[in-house]
């Protein structure tokens, strides 16, 4: 069905992400004709770009969410998406199609799209876009005593739009007919299940709230990747299935309960990655940093696939001894203290 073997074929549709490693674009995306020069882009995605040259820096933007979140979210696991030569080797779209960590990937770059580019709508960054028009919240009414439904509420609907168009065309111009296609498109989709929050700010005498002035925005970027890492560690292993003329992906096990709109889906198990494999992508843990006491994933046990490690002392220097000086300056010491450190063998 045009699909490819686990580790072995590329997959760029996530390959808009090298954007974070550009320079800043609204300096050098000075025309339309620019935009065939960047690395990474489908042909429909630079046609976006020719559209939408304003736009272009939010996508950097969201790709540098999306990377630095994923290196916070998972820097104590055997995979950390990790670099190598100074790229960012983020892509097991590229080296490891079909995982839950490509799920990962695929989802969390999806949001840092919709997420960066809502926030250029709200800041007024972009011709096309701006503030929410702001709809009423569910059980909310204009008319309550001491509420006012007003401000510049994050316009998502404009962001989660332009993300399904830039973000998903690499699959959709090869056509969905692949299971890792329908995978890929299922996560993007699961990573802009983002929720508005309200945010509310008082006003009257003193601060006494006696009328509140609310919109909606989107949370910090922090807890879209807190959910989505839930997501990951339950994400469900799916295969294909004909139902009439369409293919479809269910749950692999009948024990598993069936997945919905917001949960991340995968095709293959994923390897240990205890071992170096540059060839699957796969970097090992060799050289990694371990936590000699801690039981968990970062302990040294786990994450040195029980190779042992190595101990080490480093010198640490350290601010100490800080006196506060009026006005109005803060005065420190630095101390020198030796401490073990201890690295996967």
């Amino acid at each position: 069905d045009g699909d490819c073997p686990a580790v072995c074929c590329a997959d760029f549709s996530a390959a808009h992400l090298y954007l974070a490693k550009q320079p800043s674009l609204r300096g050098t995306l000075r025309d339309s004709s620019a935009c065939e020069g960047l690395k990474g882009l489908a042909e429909e995605q630079v046609r976006i770009c020719q559209r939408q040259v304003e736009a272009m820096d939010s996508v950097k933007h969201g790709a540098e969410l999306a990377i630095e979140e994923c290196q916070h979210q998972f820097h104590n696991r055997r995979w950390n998406c990790s670099t190598l030569q100074g790229l960012q080797v983020f892509a097991p779209n590229e080296t490891l199609p079909r995982t839950r960590e490509s799920a990962f990937i695929h989802a969390i770059s999806s949001a840092g799209v919709a997420f960066a580019v809502t926030r250029a709508c709200s800041r007024g960054e972009l011709e096309k876009c701006g503030c929410d028009p702001a709809s009423l919240p569910h059980g909310l009414s204009l008319s309550s005593p001491g509420f006012q439904w007003s401000g510049c509420s994050d316009n998502l609907s404009y962001g989660i739009a332009f993300s399904q168009a830039f973000v998903d065309n690499p699959e959709r111009s090869r056509g969905v007919s692949s299971s890792r296609a329908l995978m890929n498109l299922h996560n993007n989709e699961a990573g802009r299940k983002v929720r508005l929050v309200p945010r509310c700010k008082c006003h009257g005498v003193s601060g006494s709230c006696e009328v509140r002035t609310c919109w909606k925005v989107m949370p910090p970027f922090h807890k879209v990747g807190n959910v989505l890492k839930e997501k990951f560690e339950g994400a469900t292993e799916v295969h294909p299935k004909r139902v009439g003329s369409r293919k479809l992906l269910v749950p692999k096990s009948s024990r598993f309960k069936p997945y919905t709109a917001h949960d991340l889906v995968y095709l293959v198990a994923s390897p240990d990655f205890c071992d170096r494999d540059p060839h699957s992508g796969v970097f090992g843990t060799s050289g990694r940093q371990c936590n000699r006491t801690s039981h968990g994933m970062d302990g040294c046990e786990l994450l040195c696939c029980g190779r042992g490690f190595h101990t080490a002392q480093a010198e640490v220097v350290e601010r100490c001894s800080c006196k506060f000086h009026w006005c109005c300056s803060v005065k420190c010491k630095q101390c020198r203290h030796l401490v073990e450190v201890h690295t996967c063998r």
